[in-house]
């Protein structure tokens, strides 16, 4: 009886569906998280006529074949890639990224993470770090005496004091693409590293080849369309209540058949 493994395999694909749809709806309020999608392939098919064999002595073949099915298998959780709306928040260390592009951070172990938070902070070494401390790469200082900051939109860093009246500039930001942005590892934390599958980094100035431009003031809000989500949810919880009944229902099948006498 086939179909009870089949359905368990679709019982597994729509209980993995869920637990994505839940981390999304989860996510809601996470600052540049772009929301996953559950993919499904096909297992293999057993093949118990092949199609194109030849079916009788004149060489007439078989046009379609006998090819049953055992189930589905999970094919990827890959990351939609979508532009979170951008809220006015006034922080002077908020930054948007508008467009495409990473802010290049550096982890405890010395490796590279790249993160589209813009919600950084500021140590009392005045360093630029993110929310979890880690310091945004090229590393910039504020001075003790800087009176304000300034971040434009090509992410140079520019520093207001009371003695002067022109602004000193401190540094400038980077952004950084990856060919398949997909293919990051997600690290939690709002936090990606470099895969085989994502391609090197590509460092450069913001509003260059093809990446966004910065904006201070601004956070990027979480690209979970909850309407959606909620209706993934249900069409999840129908496909694996159908795949219980076929569960059920091969069981009385087999019940029928041990009591044939």
């Amino acid at each position: 009886m086939r179909a009870l493994k089949i359905a368990a395999t679709g019982m597994a694909a729509q209980q993995m569906r869920v637990e994505t749809i839940s981390n999304n709806l989860a996510n809601m309020s996470t600052t540049g998280y772009n929301a996953r999608r559950a993919e499904f392939a096909d297992l293999h098919y057993q093949q118990m006529a092949r199609a194109g064999a030849v079916n009788a002595a004149d060489g007439t073949v078989l046009p379609t074949g006998i090819q049953l099915g055992l189930g589905v298998r999970p094919a990827a959780v890959s990351m939609h890639l979508a532009q979170g709306s951008i809220q006015a928040t006034q922080g002077d260390l908020d930054v948007a990224i508008d467009g495409l592009g990473y802010l290049e951070v550096t982890l405890p172990s010395g490796q590279s993470g790249y993160t589209r938070d813009g919600a950084l902070k500021r140590t009392g070494e005045g360093l630029i770090v993110t929310s979890d401390g880690f310091p945004v790469q090229p590393e910039i200082v504020i001075p003790d005496d800087a009176r304000s900051i300034s971040i434009n939109g090509a992410g140079e860093v520019y520093a207001y004091f009371n003695d002067t009246v022109e602004a000193q500039l401190l540094g400038q930001f980077n952004l950084t693409g990856f060919t398949n942005a997909k293919g990051l590892e997600a690290l939690g934390s709002n936090l990606f590293a470099e895969t085989e599958a994502s391609g090197p980094p590509q460092v450069t100035t913001p509003g260059l080849d093809g990446l966004g431009t910065l904006r201070q003031g601004y956070l990027e809000d979480s690209s979970v369309d909850a309407v959606r989500e909620i209706t993934e949810l249900i069409e999840a919880q129908r496909g694996y209540e159908m795949n219980a009944k076929v569960i059920s229902a091969a069981d009385q099948m087999l019940g029928a058949t041990t009591q044939i006498r």
